[in-house]
């Protein structure tokens, strides 16, 4: 039995959204009961060169709706990263959630062996659809989405294994 890129791509996405999504509930619900700023609270980073919690949120949505798009022969919609407070970032996540969610599955899996090319800061990367998302997209998601976990937990968040799952 096989999986469709479909399959492999848009449910992932937002299962791992929605979980996203429940770990910034407690994330703001933390920062309330503490007075910490939620702006200074989604600029905490794990580490001084990574990247801050809201940018581990855009860079996951983007890279969400890019695969979709790109699988699909579809123009990226381009979002402006400002959102800084707990309920911009919720409305980001819901706002890609739709996006994806209105993608139709034949014209994602249509894109198996379309080119793909990416131009990065510092390089180019050319796939098939398939390995685009299987060897690149995929583990480049799970890592924000990871990292997002990670840099809330490190602020002290109670957040266990099932919020990872949104659960």
């Amino acid at each position: 039995m096989s999986i469709s890129l479909f399959e492999a791509s848009v449910p992932a996405f937002i299962t791992m959204m929605r979980g996203v999504s429940h770990c910034l509930n407690k994330g703001e619900a933390f920062a309330k009961e503490n007075n910490i700023d939620e702006c200074d609270f989604t600029a905490k980073q794990l580490a001084p060169d990574m990247l801050p919690l809201k940018s581990q949120i855009y860079i996951l949505t983007d890279l969400a709706k890019g695969c979709v798009s790109r699988l699909a022969g579809k123009e990226l919609p381009i979002w402006e990263d400002n959102e800084s407070r707990f309920d911009e970032l919720q409305a980001r996540l819901k706002k890609c959630e739709n996006y994806i969610a209105s993608f139709d599955p034949d014209s994602i899996n249509a894109g198996e062996e379309r080119n793909i090319h990416l131009k990065l800061r510092n390089s180019e990367l050319n796939f098939k659809g398939r390995d685009y998302l299987i060897s690149f997209l995929l583990p480049n998601f799970y890592f924000h989405v990871t990292t997002s976990y990670n840099i809330l937990r490190h602020q002290g968040v109670p957040l266990g294994k099932a919020d990872f799952f949104g659960q």
